[in-house]
């Protein structure tokens, strides 16, 4: 998705926009930097015309809590400025994480998500360590949820959630606390698939 054209998108967004996704992912992450650095677009364009062209399904994106959509930590204040202007341009899910856990890498973003109507979701962005144990990831779904989110993913974005481990995680999450939840996973080792 981030080599791809906005004039490659366009003609089966409608078709996209019919299907009745509960939200499409279409921007954040790498897209933002792919669109200036390798195809000479404006993301913000993309986004507009996006959402134009989809106006039934909340668009989603991926973003990296207080760096943003770039590779160093940014002032509150053009976290909430950038959320701001997301939000006014189209946006409507952002998946906020942190490749650390650490919630207070999250906190300002999803709260200028909230304050702008916008779904927030917060993201355990799933590992497995000696120190990354069930309640590691339980009192980080508290934090988050004190924090105010509308849901929780568990991002496996290296794709080494076993079916054991999820079956685990997910039903403690459940058990435990009242939040929609979302599994996002990667099939980088045959696991997802």
């Amino acid at each position: 998705a981030t080599r791809l054209r906005l004039d490659d998108m366009l003609p089966i967004a409608a078709a996209l926009d019919d299907v009745g996704y509960g939200s499409l992912e279409c921007w954040g992450g790498a897209t933002f930097d792919a669109c200036i650095r390798f195809l000479g677009e404006d993301p913000w364009l993309r986004l507009r015309e996006l959402k134009k062209a989809m106006p039934k399904t909340p668009l989603q994106m991926l973003l990296r809590g207080q760096n943003l959509l770039g590779y160093r930590h940014y002032a509150d204040d053009v976290v909430e400025r950038f959320v701001e202007r997301a939000v006014k341009n189209g946006m409507d899910v952002f998946r906020v994480f942190d490749a650390m856990n650490d919630p207070r890498n999250m906190k300002a973003a999803l709260q200028a998500v909230r304050s702008h109507g916008a779904h927030a979701q917060g993201t355990l962005s799933y590992t497995t360590s000696p120190a990354h144990t069930l309640q590691t990831w339980l009192d980080l779904t508290e934090q988050l949820l004190e924090t105010g989110v509308d849901s929780i993913a568990i991002k496996d974005m290296s794709g080494i959630l076993t079916p054991m481990a999820a079956y685990e995680l997910v039903s403690e999450i459940k058990k435990r606390f009242e939040v929609r939840l979302h599994l996002h996973c990667h099939a980088t080792t045959g696991m997802a698939e």
